[in-house]
């Protein structure tokens, strides 16, 4: 939420516009003005003075040159900074800045600059993130999986259905953490279609819940830590008014969004908690209004435009319940991305206990921008 991206950039201030009381045409103009009456003065001096036409002609060019060089001085130090700031950004330094004092063009183009050098950061961070995120999803399943086959081959253990489980579950782990990097590389390409149609909320959503709590079975069965919960203690509700109420939407993505909020919403809710999936009808026809409700700590309000940001895992005390090892902080990016898709808005609601998350989804009439 973005929340994502979103909030990188935010806080600083705007550019000035079409405001600039000291823009480079005004100066460029006095610059005009001061030479012609520098000139004419001096002319009118002459006439009065009876002074060398020659005279005055070099003093006018020494007075002009000199204040063009103190013009020209001022409007290209700023630009000498900037490009050294741009070839630092072109070397991989995103550490510097270019000063933001003035108030005309170049003072916009600095404060663009310097966004973009946030920008780069950020997504240099996200990069390193992914990588390290990524090495260590994979580091522990494939080391698992090949011990199991080293020692069958060694003769340690045999390839007995006890053995041969556990190689299935370090597989099944490896299986999600490439259907999330998969859903992570449509995202960025934007190259998923929406197939929407008409359907039946209540039937819908209780399926999603029902699958929900069997993955959560199976993988507590074989003690699964695939970044999924594993917790069978959350209680699952589901709230749907009026019990006929229909939407318009790509089923197969609205899956992934409910899914992906009520895996988030177990890990963080306390022992034997409950969770709570509401639908209502929205504002158009065939629209349709979200919440999944937990019980857990929630979230500060000084971090509502971080969590649906890549990779952000919370920030709280014990963010996850018994049975979560947090993990690769993508199920609430991929989320948004859904909700995004549809043309729909999805955040941080006010909540009095818990975390709330409201999804309000457009109508067919809607066009997604």
């Amino acid at each position: 939420m973005s929340a994502g991206p979103a909030g990188r950039g935010q806080g600083r201030k705007q550019p000035w516009g079409n405001v600039r009381p000291f823009s480079i045409k005004t100066k460029l103009g006095a610059l005009v003005v001061v030479s012609v009456l520098i000139t004419t003065g001096l002319s009118v001096i002459a006439v009065h003075t009876k002074t060398e036409l020659r005279f005055i002609t070099v003093f006018s060019m020494i007075a002009t040159l000199l204040i063009t060089q103190f013009v020209a001085h001022s409007l290209t130090a700023p630009l000498d900074d900037m490009n050294a700031v741009a070839r630092s950004i072109s070397h991989g330094d995103y550490t510097r800045r270019v000063r933001e004092s003035r108030r005309d063009e170049l003072g916009d183009l600095a404060q663009t600059i310097n966004v973009m050098a946030d920008e780069l950061e950020a997504q240099d961070r996200q990069r390193k993130e992914l990588v390290a995120n990524v090495s260590h999803e994979l580091r522990t399943p494939i080391a698992g999986l090949r011990a199991v086959l080293e020692n069958i081959v060694d003769g340690v253990t045999e390839a007995d259905p006890e053995t041969m489980r556990t190689a299935l579950k370090q597989t099944e782990r490896l299986g999600r953490l490439v259907e999330t990097l998969l859903d992570l590389s449509r995202l960025d390409n934007g190259v998923v279609p929406l197939r929407k149609r008409r359907f039946e909320v209540w039937p819908y959503l209780s399926g999603v819940l029902k699958e929900a709590n069997m993955v959560a079975s199976a993988r507590a069965s074989m003690a699964s830590g695939s970044g999924g919960h594993t917790r069978t203690d959350v209680h699952l509700h589901l709230d749907v008014s009026p019990p006929e109420l229909a939407a318009h939407a790509d089923p197969e993505r609205i899956h992934q969004v409910v899914a992906n909020l009520i895996d988030n919403a177990v890990k963080h809710s306390p022992p034997h908690g409950r969770v709570t999936v509401r639908a209502r009808q929205g504002a158009e026809p065939e629209s349709l209004e979200l919440e999944v409700l937990d019980e857990g700590p929630g979230i500060p309000r000084t971090e509502w435009h971080r969590v649906f940001e890549r990779f952000n895992r919370g920030n709280v005390n014990r963010p996850h319940g018994p049975g979560s090892d947090g993990g690769t902080g993508l199920g609430l990016a991929i989320a948004r991305w859904a909700v995004d898709l549809h043309g729909g808005r999805i955040g941080v609601a006010e909540s009095e206990r818990g975390c709330r998350i409201l999804i309000t989804l457009p109508g067919p009439s809607s066009v997604p921008s």
